[in-house]
């Protein structure tokens, strides 16, 4: 034992590391810090089981556009816990993206970015993107069908911002077209360049939180002034202050292993994501949306005006940024408890239910095409033979039911032509079958003249008019 002692103090005297973590256990802080205080620190083990996990899935991870499939079907259904690995890495992912938007949530209703705090909250937000980012480019080494497909609708979005549009899709693909060159790209981000930054601004952020110290309880009617907080704050630490560990730790220690414990069984019951079919650019993906925590962003583009996407995908990301960026830091002074702070209540719950309700139309997805819908049943047709039928048949094998329903079959990304031939004449519907519309392709080249005719057919017997009790149940029924 002495020798180990002795051992100890010659390396702490050559490097002082064992009284730097020393002080750094047992620095003071307010009393009062409870659970809410946790999310931090939870954040913290998240980002350490991406690196451990990350670590064992690159060493048998081939990023090359001809055997990365290959290698992570591998590694999913042959090595040794390779599935339970991709979950956890998965997993991983999603907890931190989640205790982080908790995190600052937390901060920003307590009021804990106030002076002298700023830059603590600017740090935060940069990681908030990096996290984000890394999230982003870490589907791609998937290389399945979604996940190539969601990098390709991602640098067609990126393609529509005036005047840099055409050089950040670039940017994004590595080249004009989606490639070995992509992949590699979006390794060396995910795997090199990105956790660099990460690592760089945790380390700043938690130099920053030592030196300012963890923000107090808000208290009602105390407010934050940059001329007398400082003493105030340490004379609060020199009478009533407590050492972090054990008083506080502790509960970080509790939640961190919770959080490892819910990955771990998530990872071990779920599973990684699944595999889809190998990549193809040449065919769509069925549902080319990204991981959950960019769902609701996927949402939003897809839902906004057509004439609005633009300056959309240039202006809501810019003014958001901006305005966690230097919101805060302005209104750095002031009350701090939340009942004192109704707008910035009100703020936070809007900005979740507006995340949130996007984030359950992404899952519901009505604007994408439905490729696995089936052909139209008799009993909505109602005959099964002549034109109405031909047309029926048609429908389904031209692709126009992955867009647009009938009865409650079909697809939701066009109008609903449960009842067309109420709507519009029989002239109509034929011009704009064959010129199209917005989102839709123009048939006039793809059709012959006899398909034109029988579509044409079926969808003027969509009326309330001409349908049969038996088709209105089935309408009525679905």
């Amino acid at each position: 034992m002495k020798l180990v002692e002795r051992a100890v103090k010659a390396f702490d005297e050559r490097t002082g590391l064992i009284t730097a973590l020393r002080q750094v256990a047992l620095h003071p802080i307010p009393p009062g810090t409870g659970w809410s205080y946790v999310f931090g620190s939870a954040v913290m083990i998240a980002l350490i089981i991406q690196v451990v996990t990350g670590t064992a899935l690159a060493m048998g991870y081939v990023s090359s556009a001809g055997e990365a499939y290959q290698a992570l079907q591998f590694i999913t259904n042959n090595a040794f816990m390779g599935n339970f690995l991709r979950g956890m890495h998965f997993f991983g992912a999603s907890a931190m993206v989640l205790l982080l938007g908790i995190h600052m949530t937390q901060v920003f209703v307590m009021g804990c970015y106030k002076y002298p705090r700023e830059l603590n909250w600017i740090t935060g937000v940069a990681l908030l993107i990096l996290v984000v980012a890394i999230g982003f480019t870490g589907q791609l080494l998937r290389w399945d069908q979604v996940a190539v497909w969601a990098v390709v609708v991602a640098a067609e979005q990126a393609s529509r911002v005036p005047i840099l549009g055409a050089s950040v899709a670039r940017f994004i693909l590595g080249g004009d077209t989606i490639g070995a060159q992509t992949l590699s790209r979006f390794f060396a981000l995910h795997v090199f360049f990105i956790p660099g930054l990460i690592f760089a601004f945790v380390g700043i952020h938690l130099l920053l939180v030592l030196h300012d110290g963890i923000s107090e309880p808000p208290v009602l009617g105390e407010k934050v002034d940059p001329k007398t907080y400082l003493g105030r704050y340490h004379k609060l630490l020199a009478e009533r202050g407590v050492p972090f560990w054990p008083d506080a730790a502790w509960r970080d220690v509790v939640f961190g292993f919770a959080v490892v414990v819910a990955i771990a069984l998530l990872a071990l019951f779920v599973g990684a994501p699944r595999l889809g079919e190998p990549p193809n650019p040449s065919l769509l993906a069925q549902d080319p949306a990204p991981d959950w925590y960019l769902l609701w962003y996927y949402a939003a583009l897809a839902l906004i005006p057509h004439g609005l996407t633009a300056p959309f995908i240039v202006l809501a990301p810019l003014l958001g940024i901006l305005i966690v960026l230097v919101v805060p830091p302005l209104w750095n002074r002031g009350e701090r408890h939340p009942l004192k702070r109704p707008w910035a209540v009100a703020a936070t719950i809007i900005v979740w239910l507006m995340v949130g309700t996007l984030w359950l139309e992404g899952i519901k997805a009505p604007w994408s095409p439905r490729f696995e819908a089936k052909p139209l049943p008799v009993s909505v047709v109602g005959v099964a033979s002549g034109p109405v039928y031909r047309g029926a048949v048609l429908f389904h094998d031209k692709g126009c039911e992955f867009c647009h329903a009938v009865a409650g079959y079909g697809g939701a990304r066009g109008p609903d032509l449960s009842t067309i031939g109420d709507d519009l004449t029989r002239d109509e519907i034929t011009i704009r079958i064959l010129n199209g519309g917005y989102n839709m392709p123009a048939y006039a080249a793809i059709l012959r003249p006899d398909e034109l005719s029988d579509i044409v057919a079926f969808l003027q017997s969509r009326s309330i008019k001409r349908l049969s009790p038996a088709q209105q149940q089935a309408m009525a029924a679905h």
